[in-house]
């Protein structure tokens, strides 16, 4: 199967629904922030030490959730594409919370704001936050764009919601990925 199609070279792309729309679109910037955010896992993932089997599948299993979110995205809602994709239900929002939970259960209380950095593997899980913040306000921006003459759908609000507690996450992944390595936040203390 050959990658290059040629098919983009002027501009255009195809939605998962079919209709050819310029790349500078907002529902591509959308889709393609939920890509980056992606990719940024993976690497976060890619950088947490030791045997960590449970939490990088749990990265893996969030990283499958962003490109269903993306499937969503890229889909003319009400077309006949959208019989084919994975619902986007409340679940993958509820599950982040569990997992929050669980994580925060073994930190210190947090008293101060927290500066980025520590292990490798926080640093990136804070920058992996503020592309997930970044690609939440632009879903937004998409759906206010878009949708503006009707309330959003069900799915929509989920992916909305699923961003909106990623960032949470990836905040407290950061802190248990510096707790792992035993490494302590950097507070910051005016």
């Amino acid at each position: 199967m050959k990658i290059y199609t040629g098919t983009g070279d002027q501009g255009k792309t195809s939605l998962f629904s079919g209709e050819r729309v310029s790349k500078s679109i907002l529902r591509l910037e959308a889709y393609g922030d939920l890509d980056e955010l992606n990719s940024m896992i993976g690497t976060v993932a890619s950088t947490i030490e030791g045997d960590r089997r449970a939490l990088t599948a749990e990265l893996q299993i969030v990283q499958k959730q962003l490109l269903n979110a993306g499937y969503w995205l890229a889909t003319t809602p009400g077309s006949a594409s959208v019989q084919f994709l994975n619902p986007f239900t409340t679940v993958p929002a509820e599950t982040l919370e569990t997992a929050i939970d669980r994580m925060n259960d073994t930190l210190p209380e947090l008293k101060h704001f927290v500066l980025p950095g520590g292990h490798l593997s926080a640093s990136l899980a804070h920058m992996a936050r503020t592309v997930c913040r970044r690609t939440e306000r632009r879903v937004i921006e998409r759906v206010e764009q878009e949708d503006s003459s009707s309330e959003p759908s069900s799915t929509i609000k989920n992916i909305l919601v699923f961003l909106n507690r990623l960032s949470d996450y990836l905040f407290v992944l950061a802190r248990y990925c510096n707790h792992l390595q035993g490494k302590k936040d950097v507070m910051w203390k005016e």
